[in-house]
């Protein structure tokens, strides 16, 4: 029988997907580099810089 591990996705705080946002958006990281420096997958910070895009915002 083998082990499963539960694999629960991280929850990350409003605050914090803003300040990875800006890293990408004001500070001139790529994506990739952000999000390796952040521990985080690329495809999640893609979507907190997509969401923080002035044309996004309401």
């Amino acid at each position: 029988m083998k082990a499963t591990k539960s694999t629960k996705k991280p929850s990350y705080s409003l605050e914090f997907k803003q300040d990875a946002a800006k890293l990408v958006l004001e500070k001139g990281y790529s994506c990739q580099k952000a999000a390796d420096h952040l521990g985080v997958s690329l495809s999640a910070l893609s979507r907190w810089v997509k969401a923080e895009r002035p044309e996004n915002i309401s």
